[in-house]
């Protein structure tokens, strides 16, 4: 099962670093925009996403800037120069895509990172750049016809990293 798995987890990842590879590199340059402009990048994962604010907040190599957006249930003030990065599970997620209309029609700029499935509203339709994880099923097949093993924070980490080292290159040359 595992060797399934790490296979079809190596096939996601190769799709998103060659189909994402330019929302990868927008995004970083909307995102290091904030910490050019002296502002923040105001991060928030949805459920099982908040592992990956907590990997750029705690993490071994944080990202520069990086605040929560919810401080004790409160949205923080979020000015012209910061930044805003979401992150759920699917770009369906109700929660995230009425937070992303909101901050839109306030004027934030926002990074979305999710897989892209159908729906009326769609997390893309408010952000300025989305990455798409592409995953919207489990990655093993059962013996029912179903599938399991749903890596969403796993594939949501290398959307992320590819970000995050992007912005780095990014802020390398700005110095």
């Amino acid at each position: 099962m595992l060797k399934i798995f790490s296979t079809q987890l190596s096939g996601y990842f190769k799709r998103i670093a060659e189909q994402e590879e330019m929302n990868i590199e927008d995004g970083a340059r909307l995102l290091a925009q904030a910490l050019i402009g002296n502002g923040s990048i105001y991060m928030h994962g949805m459920k099982e996403m908040e592992g990956v604010v907590l990997e750029a907040l705690y993490g071994e190599e944080p990202l520069e800037g990086t605040k929560p957006l919810f401080e004790g249930g409160e949205l923080a003030a979020i000015t012209s120069a910061d930044r805003v990065l979401l992150i759920s599970r699917f770009s369906t997620d109700t929660e995230a895509v009425e937070l992303a209309r909101h901050l839109q029609t306030e004027g934030h700029f926002i990074v979305g990172v999710s897989a892209i499935k159908e729906g009326m509203h769609s997390l893309e339709q408010f952000t300025d750049v989305h990455i798409d994880t592409k995953l919207i099923k489990g990655l093993i097949p059962d013996e029912d016809g179903g599938r399991f093993g749903f890596p969403s924070l796993i594939i949501a980490l290398l959307a992320y990293y590819g970000l995050k080292f992007t912005m780095d290159e990014i802020m390398a040359e700005y110095k």
